[in-house]
């Protein structure tokens, strides 16, 4: 049996950061990683389509936590120990610069997740951590004086286990045997497959600003749409589905949203609309876009007030100019089913919250049981967000695991 002093199961993001941290702050302990897969990092690599989004630019802990549908409470108290200012200079101390983009995601400035996934390497080897892949857990057993791991490989014990696996159903199992309660775990970043005339044949169009509600439900969002070739996504649909995760998960994926395109009353855009029937009297209604939306989509919309497009702005009657109003302000899409967002499939669910000491990410239930990253039951919006708190978990917990 192979003895360490401590023990992270999951080679993932959460995972080498603790590990490293431990290790940095406390020489005296011998530090394993053991992951199931052949290499580790895999989440890193994909992360921000290879470029890997590291955390998000903001840096005010009552505001980050509004990103986390799940965890908003929890977070509050560790954002203030370890923040996103933290993590940009950690990354920095180690000779990686971040940069910010225009939508406050931020990325190593070589764009390439590979330079995360160096650093993670050189900094185990340089502080002496064990990084043991084909290491699949089969099972824990807690004694009263340390945790013995059965895996793939064989036997080892540990004064004190990180749990850092992610969303693993098969963790998450070995933990309820430990008493822990696990919430049940449903897809939470997901874009939305519509088949509807009004978005068909126009994928990539983008309408930047609009506001997206799901009927019959108090789930609501804003930002920029996406009409790709199956549906919708970009962050107004992202966010819904992120806050949304639980009851769209209930109503199975088959729901109805609307869609405000200008964010705007339908009484203030039917007066808009007169005004225009004014202004543009001879032109012809398809031809040029208003209200500052893409082209084609303006076409689509048209088409859908009972238009056709040699409809001149003069001869609008007021059944069209509510029609259009309508599909401005408060069109109605059926969504049918959910497609995973890219490669960076999140979940909620995980680790009770109840169960978990956010001083110290200790369990509640075990001493010397530490928790880190996805496998509780915590996941955010795109934009950087799961990855700081990963790194926020796994630093708070890799200090106390250090001192104690």
């Amino acid at each position: 049996m192979s003895k360490y002093d401590v023990i992270i199961v999951g080679g993932g993001a959460a995972g080498f950061f603790a590990a490293i941290n431990i290790a940095e702050q406390n020489s005296e302990l011998k530090v394993a990683i053991l992951e199931r897969g052949k290499t580790g990092l895999q989440k890193v690599k994909i992360s921000g389509g290879g470029r890997c989004n590291v955390t998000h630019a903001e840096f005010i802990p009552s505001e980050l936590v509004l990103n986390y549908p799940r965890g908003e409470k929890e977070l509050l108290g560790p954002f203030h120990q370890f923040m996103t200012g933290d993590t940009i200079q950690w990354f920095e101390d180690r000779g990686i610069a971040l940069k910010i983009e225009d939508d406050g995601r931020m990325f190593p400035i070589t764009d390439s997740s590979q330079t995360i996934i160096d650093c993670f390497l050189s900094e185990a080897q340089k502080h002496k951590v064990d990084v043991l892949y084909n290491h699949a857990l089969k099972s824990i057993i807690h004694s009263e004086t340390n945790w013995v791991l059965e895996t793939s490989q064989g036997q080892f014990s540990a004064d004190k286990l990180m749990m850092a696996t992610g969303s693993n159903p098969k963790i998450w199992k070995l933990l309820e045997e430990l008493g822990h309660t696990i919430s049940q775990a449903v897809p939470s970043l997901f874009t939305f497959d519509i088949k509807d005339e009004r978005i068909k044949d126009i994928p990539g169009v983008v309408a930047l600003d609009v506001e997206v509600s799901v009927v019959d439900s108090n789930l609501c969002s804003e930002g920029p749409l996406l009409i790709t070739h199956v549906g919708m996504s970009a962050p107004a649909i992202l966010k819904l589905s992120a806050f949304g995760a639980i009851e769209l998960a209930k109503r199975n994926y088959d729901f109805e949203i609307e869609v405000n395109f200008i964010k705007q009353a339908f009484e203030d855009c039917v007066d808009q609309l007169k005004d225009l029937k004014q202004d543009l009297a001879k032109k012809t209604v398809i031809k040029f876009a208003q209200f500052e939306l893409p082209k084609r989509l303006w076409q689509k919309l048209v088409l859908a007030s009972q238009m056709t497009s040699e409809t001149r702005w003069a001869d609008l009657s007021k059944i069209q100019i509510e029609a259009l109003a309508s599909q401005l302000t408060s069109a109605v899409f059926h969504v049918t089913g959910k497609s995973t967002f890219k490669e960076e499939f999140v979940t909620a669910g995980g680790i009770n919250l109840k169960e978990v000491n956010f001083k110290t990410f200790e369990s509640k239930l075990h001493e010397n049981l530490y928790f880190a990253g996805e496998i509780l039951n915590v996941d955010a919006i795109t934009g950087g967000f799961n990855f700081q708190n990963a790194w926020s978990g796994a630093y708070i917990a890799a200090k106390n695991i250090a001192q104690s």
